[in-house]
């Protein structure tokens, strides 16, 4: 807490009193001085409390009038009359001065020495010095638990708020990886254009200002080489404890951005074993760990997963690295499909295309993905099962399917279990499932249901996909209606059919995971 006039004026020890240029109160004593010169202004920098026993003010109003006056050029916080030696009281010309300029003006009584104003006026910046010296170390304290909680991004909010700031982080090429606060942008062009550079002007970084705010912008170096720039926005020149906080933060991110390659993949493995975790245990996972990745107990997360992405290591550091890029807090495991990505849910479809298109030109692939729907991180397993269903059930033209695309399936098998989808395609194609097992292969009666659905009921397009002759299809599917004791040329009861075989096909991708 700053002091200011009107609180050292409050000081019972001292029995000062405010008696002039009340508008000024406010002002910050920065330190006290005694002088007794008739223009003390070579004397002082700014934000001096001026002490004076009045020997050299003048006996004149004019005289003590032009003596406030050089006080306030030289911006002196406020000017203390002693009022038992010189004078009796404070002049009416310096009070009326002190009015007139808003200089604030301190009667001093006899029994207040000048030394007891100055030790009060140290002792309180000292006080005041190291209030602020522990509110950085709480502060970088703050910031490492940050990191270790969210991630990069959580730092750069925690840095921005600290401040009071807009701060922006970008990768070595300037592209985005963390954005805080409203002037975000302006930042992001002066940190981008910084980055743009070459050679010692490309690593140096830049301070400075136009009408908007004052800019700082910083290189993040690992080994000396430029892994990103940070950049600071703020309504004015930053603090000396201000700079030590984005020096911290920059440490913090040096540290981040240049894990080495063994504790990075020492991470991923972690980071797998939770992941798995989590879709098998839910709830009963502790939360704990999940904080390490940068997720609460309430968070809510969109599961997605991601098909024909080749041998598992070189999909999972590839991922890894396109996301840690982006700065996202993630969680990321290999699955029979491929991959098991979860995020937080407000990472939507376009999201999840653009980070299938740059992860399929690195493994040289092409992808597939289908993201479930929005769940809370305990239920990270409901949202898998709807990401699975939305690459079954989705279009597959489609690169990235979400669950919410897939219309009347994803009402009707959203989050459903095992147990469920077996209830529901039992009921209706049990007795089909019985001739199939009983006789083999040679009959496939769901096969040949499933194939004939999906050829809009045409006999010749289905036999031509399994192979058949049209007579032994047809004759597959009189013995399909005869065992369900259904009239298939009824809309109703094929809508029925259509159902129960989805359901069939989503079981079987769900128990063979």
């Amino acid at each position: 807490m700053a002091l200011t006039v009107q609180r050292l004026s409050q000081n019972a020890d001292l029995g000062l009193t405010l008696v002039a240029g009340h508008s000024g109160a406010d002002r910050v004593i920065e330190w006290a001085h005694a002088i007794e010169l008739a223009d003390p202004a070579p004397w002082i920098t700014g934000g001096e409390l001026v002490m004076t026993t009045g020997l050299a003010i003048g006996p004149s109003d004019s005289e003590q009038f032009d003596y406030v006056t050089r006080l306030v050029r030289a911006r002196a916080a406020a000017l203390a009359v002693d009022t038992g030696m010189t004078f009796d009281a404070v002049p009416d010309g310096i009070r009326a001065a002190g009015d007139a300029l808003g200089l604030p003006v301190l009667a001093v009584p006899p029994h207040t020495p000048f030394i007891a104003v100055t030790r009060a006026v140290i002792d309180d910046l000292t006080a005041d010095r190291v209030r602020a010296v522990q509110q950085v170390v709480d502060q970088q304290d703050k910031f490492a638990r940050d990191l270790l909680r969210g991630g990069i991004p959580h730092l750069v909010t925690a840095l921005g708020r600290a401040l009071s700031c807009s701060v922006v982080l970008v990768d070595a090429e300037g592209g985005a990886l963390s954005v805080h606060g409203p002037d975000a942008g302006r930042a992001l062009e002066h940190a981008r254009s910084v980055s743009r550079g070459s050679g010692r002007r490309r690593q140096a970084g830049s301070a400075f200002a136009d009408e908007h705010a004052t800019y700082l912008v910083q290189s993040v170096s690992v080994a000396r080489e430029p892994h990103g720039y940070l950049a600071v926005a703020s309504p004015a020149a930053l603090q000396p404890e201000e700079r030590l906080l984005v020096a911290h933060a920059m440490a913090l991110l040096s540290i981040e951005l240049g894990k080495p390659a063994k504790v990075l993949d020492a991470e991923q493995r972690l980071r797998t074993v939770v992941t798995q975790a989590l879709v098998n245990l839910g709830p009963e996972l502790d939360a704990g760990l999940l904080r390490y990745f940068g997720f609460d107990e309430d968070t809510r997360v969109v599961a997605i997963t991601v098909t024909n992405v080749g041998p598992a290591l070189p999909a999972l550091r590839e991922t890894a690295d396109v996301i840690t890029r982006q700065s996202v807090p993630y969680l990321l495991s290999p699955i029979r499909e491929g991959l098991l990505l979860v995020v937080s849910d407000d990472r939507g479809r376009d999201w999840v295309v653009e980070l299938v298109a740059r992860l399929g030109a690195r493994l040289e692939r092409t992808l597939r993905a289908g993201r479930g729907g929005t769940a809370v991180i305990a239920e990270t397993a409901v949202s898998l099962r709807q990401a699975r269903a939305a690459l079954h059930l989705g279009p597959t033209q489609e690169t990235v399917v979400d669950f919410s695309d897939t219309g009347t399936f994803s009402m009707l098998f959203g989050g459903r279990s095992p147990g469920e989808l077996s209830a529901m395609s039992r009921i209706v194609l049990g007795p089909l499932e019985d001739c199939d097992a009983a006789h083999g292969s040679s009959v496939d009666l769901v096969t040949a249901l499933r194939t004939w659905l999906r050829n809009d009921a045409h006999i010749e397009s289905a036999a031509r996909e399994l192979g058949v002759h049209r007579h032994t299809m047809r004759s597959r599917m009189a013995k399909v209606g005869q065992l369900l004791g259904r009239d298939l040329d009824s809309a109703e009861v094929r809508v029925e059919l259509w159902i129960a075989v989805k359901a069939r096909e989503l079981l079987d991708v769900l128990e063979t995971d």
